[in-house]
């Protein structure tokens, strides 16, 4: 798990990034060096702002389902932002996660507004699926903005350095929870679209671990995502 990101900040901000506040000549050049400095942080957040005002908006249900099946169970607005995907920001990658605990535990931090951290998705040993953030919104996951921006995170139950946690039944059902967003939005099944959390640029963490078999996984994402098709 890991939360927005080091460029995230509760400071002075233009579009979610922090903006230096240095002396600039008075005068036309200090304007023209202060709208540079505007358009360039905030191109992103204008864009995006622009869905929402133009009544582009992706319409939405709080609490629907983005896989069929899955347990909705929310988790605090804190731990994720409000997103209109992939309207606003292109989805492009999933990253793999590891809880370092249980389903359960995974669900309760979630839950906690002080946690600052969340994943789309939750996956338990005996392939049940939990959601806790709706695929449109940005989920802090990655522990990278711009990471979270374009990409959906799937928490699995266990411990890296148990290989027995990692179930049949746990990578039937995350494979067929990527092979529908990889369908969704035309991801590639490989490994540079479907990624590992310590591959993230940034990241200090090292899940899903020496014992995550990423052959088998990709294997099954491509079968489930041909079958679908």
């Amino acid at each position: 798990m890991g939360g927005e990101g080091n460029t995230h900040s509760r400071g002075a901000h233009v579009g979610g990034e922090r903006i230096s506040r240095r002396k600039v000549v008075a005068g036309a050049g200090a304007g023209l060096l202060a709208a540079a400095t505007g358009a360039y942080a905030g191109r992103d957040e204008i864009e995006r702002w622009w869905w929402r005002a133009s009544g582009r908006e992706r319409p939405r249900t709080d609490g629907a389902l983005d896989h069929p099946g899955a347990q909705w169970v929310a988790a605090s607005s804190a731990n994720w932002r409000r997103a209109s995907r992939p309207d606003d920001y292109t989805i492009d990658r999933i990253v793999v996660h590891v809880v370092q605990g249980s389903f359960g535990d995974a669900l309760r931090v979630f839950r906690d507004p002080l946690h600052e951290a969340a994943a789309h998705y939750v996956v338990r040993k005996d392939g049940h699926v939990a959601q806790t953030v709706r695929e449109l919104d940005v989920a802090f996951h990655s522990g990278n903005r711009r990471f979270n921006e374009r990409s959906v995170g799937i928490e699995h139950e266990g411990y890296v350095d148990r290989p027995a946690d990692f179930t049949d039944a746990m990578y039937a059902a995350s494979a067929r929870l990527a092979a529908g967003i990889c369908a969704r939005y035309e991801i590639p099944v490989d490994r540079t679209h479907i990624v590992a959390h310590s591959e993230v640029p940034g990241t200090d963490h090292t899940d899903p671990g020496p014992h995550w078999d990423w052959e088998r996984y990709l294997r099954l994402v491509a079968r489930e995502r041909e079958a679908a098709s």
